[in-house]
């Protein structure tokens, strides 16, 4: 029983593939014998030619030839005012076939054109970035960049990275169950992009599957770990040279607490090259003007809580701190809660800046002092990088702006 299935399936299959054939080259027969080439200043017009029954359903869908009947004008004049080609077609003309192409509501088959052309499309492929809340960014400034080039942005996620959810896990949110990576790029690879944007919720470097790099390649927010590649990421170290800076140009050497981790926890094994760069980026500084911690607290988790109870812990111990320069903001928000409980003031008691400007930075009260990611700006560049032959396959860093708010007591 199952072989007769088969053999009926297989049955079918070839005959749709046969009818379709047929249809193209119908059509194709067809814009042969009604194209001819136009002289100058003419209009290029073809009779109408009625439609004849079949007693089949015919496709709903518009065609260039429909177009170009409505218009009175061969299939090769449509195309080229339609593809805004150099031509000599009367202002006139061009008016009838764009109205004739809204009033058919006539869009251009972009998967036939692929097979000719350049397919339009670019392929994103994420970890567990859709979940992580600033991933939208990365998204967004991608999808903005590949629109101003005519592309689309074709996404998929794979679940690969084991961290991700417990870093970014949120009360009712269900974490997708690791996919097949493979899969998912050669699923990107059908739909012919002319290239990948390859992106983690974690700046770390990745081992890109081979299928990947059979077309132009992008890492976004990750570097390689294997073959040289493009790839785009924020300025870690230049980042945290910028939030040490600050805090010693507001005269705060003598007080500054570290929260979230250390000069000697900055390259153990669990720590991301950008971490690893935060921290080299703020003892830089530290070093070029003899500045040491008061404290410096390692936190496994960069989460409120984490903040909550590294700064708790800093007041129990009566640290004289003055400022807390926090990893993250979600380490800031935390110690926002603690240093409430213990009725000390920000700024006026205690100075607070931390890193990437979070959404919820500008909601505290007050406004959290914060060295944003520029992840919009990343997304923008990776598709930049992509559509350019000649870009390098090396880092490529984008500044990460400070966000001066009234966290930070100013010098007077």
């Amino acid at each position: 029983m199952s072989t007769t299935v088969s053999s009926s399936s297989d049955r079918i299959v070839r005959e749709v593939a046969v009818v379709r054939d047929v249809i193209i080259g119908l059509e194709t027969l067809n814009v042969a014998h009604n194209s001819r080439t136009c002289r100058d200043g003419e209009d290029c017009r073809v009779p109408e030619i009625a439609a004849q029954p079949t007693g089949r359903r015919t496709l709903a869908r518009p065609t260039l030839i429909d177009v170009a009947r409505r218009a009175g004008l061969s299939p090769t004049a449509a195309s080229l005012i339609l593809n805004n080609k150099p031509s000599r077609l009367s202002a006139d003309a061009a008016e009838r076939v764009r109205s004739a192409a809204r009033e058919l509501g006539y869009r251009p088959n972009m998967a036939a054109r692929s097979l000719r052309t350049k397919s339009q499309t670019i392929g994103f492929v994420s970890d567990f970035i859709t979940l992580a809340g600033f991933g939208g960014q990365l998204i967004h400034g991608a999808m903005l960049e590949a629109r101003k080039t005519g592309h689309v942005l074709l996404i998929t996620e794979t679940g690969q990275d084991p961290m991700v959810p417990q870093a970014i896990a949120e009360p009712g949110v269900e974490h997708l169950e690791p996919s097949d990576e493979s899969a998912a790029i050669n699923a990107l690879l059908d739909r012919l992009p002319e290239g990948i944007v390859y992106a983690t919720v974690r700046s770390q470097p990745v081992n890109v599957p081979e299928a990947a790099r059979s077309v132009p390649l992008v890492l976004l927010n990750a570097s390689s770990s294997g073959e040289p590649a493009c790839s785009v990421l924020p300025d870690e170290y230049a980042g945290g040279r910028s939030m040490a800076g600050l805090l010693l140009d507001n005269a705060f050497s003598d007080g500054i607490a570290l929260v979230g981790g250390s000069r000697t926890a900055a390259h153990d094994t669990a720590s991301t090259p950008a971490v690893s760069r935060r921290i080299d980026g703020i003892f830089s500084v530290f070093d070029e003007h003899g500045v040491v911690p008061l404290a410096q607290i390692d936190c496994s988790i960069w989460d409120p809580q984490a903040g909550y109870t590294a700064v708790r812990t800093l007041i129990d111990a009566r640290v004289p701190f003055s400022a807390l320069l926090c990893l993250n903001d979600r380490l800031a928000f935390g110690a926002y809660q603690a240093l409430a409980e213990a009725g000390m003031q920000v700024p006026g008691d205690v100075s607070v800046v931390s890193f990437d400007d979070d959404p919820l930075a500008s909601f505290m009260r007050p406004q959290l002092t914060t060295v944003g990611l520029p992840f919009r700006k990343m997304g923008e560049l990776a598709v930049q990088l992509l559509l350019d032959p000649n870009a390098e396959k090396r880092e490529h860093l984008v500044t990460m702006p400070v966000q001066l708010r009234g966290s930070l007591r100013l010098r007077a």
